[in-house]
């Protein structure tokens, strides 16, 4: 079985951050593990508060992981100070994990910040050269890459400006745009776009860790950065499609769309 970790914030209304993660990771048939970073006080329509956990905690995490199942991938998700940051930078550098996709989650799905904006930098500085594949949203994009996205043109250009800060691949996702859920992948030399339907709903806590640990699990699987996301994109799709009308506000995806749905 491949083996796959997941470094990010706990969110105990179980739609997205760690809890998100290992649920996909779950659904794809790998092994999941989780180092939290942050305890997140959060439900479908609000951040009520958030706890960092120390740098030495997350570092021990890590090597507890790492020194006894070695992960075949890593996604990063919400990291919200520098110091937290450079404590994971360390220990990636330390293992040198084949594969790492970051997530550079700034915000709830609510509009709480969940990245305190003065460490934007440091995202840059000690993450982003780390990723094989980083996966910005557009609100993400355009704050790291400082530039405004109107178009597909824009999220081409944004992900030229990302990939030259060290990263190897960037996936711009369309989710705030509009028509079609139109994705943009940049390896530094070509893109490729990825379009599927947008589903008229509003229940979609969770996509962007969802997506990112669904590429993951499948770069652990053995496939390429291209195939890896068009499946997690796909995934995703279904999840949306599936998504689960509880909680008062945004709710969450239906992880194991392939077992069951809400009308099952």
């Amino acid at each position: 079985m491949k083996k796959v970790l997941t470094i990010a914030g706990s969110d105990c209304s179980g739609g997205a951050g760690i809890q998100a993660d290992l649920k996909t990771m779950s659904a794809h048939g790998v092994f999941a593990m989780s180092v939290i970073v942050s305890v997140v006080a959060e439900n479908t329509a609000r951040v009520i508060s958030i706890e960092d956990i120390s740098p030495k905690v997350i570092e021990d995490q890590m090597d507890a992981v790492f020194e006894d199942i070695f992960p075949d991938a890593v996604k990063v998700g919400m990291l919200s100070t520098p110091p937290c940051m450079q404590a994971v930078a360390r220990k990636l550098r330390q293992y040198q994990p084949r594969h790492v996709v970051i997530d550079p989650v700034m915000y709830a799905k609510n509009g709480a910040p969940l990245m305190n904006p003065d460490a934007v930098s440091a995202l840059i500085e000690y993450i982003l050269p780390l990723a094989t594949v980083l996966t910005p949203n557009i609100p993400e994009a355009e704050c790291i890459a400082k530039m405004e996205i109107h178009s597909v043109a824009d999220m081409e250009e944004a992900a030229r400006r990302i990939h030259a800060m060290g990263c190897k691949n960037v996936l711009v996702k369309g989710g705030h745009a509009v028509g079609n859920a139109l994705d943009v992948l940049y390896d530094g030399q070509s893109f490729h776009h990825f379009e599927n339907e947008r589903i008229d709903t509003k229940n979609t806590h969770g996509t962007g860790c969802t997506l990112s640990s669904a590429i993951a699990s499948n770069l652990a699987l053995g496939h390429d950065v291209v195939k890896a996301v068009g499946l997690a994109k796909d995934y995703v799709t279904e999840g949306i499609r599936h998504s689960l009308a509880i909680g008062k506000g945004c709710g969450p995806l239906n992880h194991f769309h392939a077992f069951f749905s809400e009308e099952d």
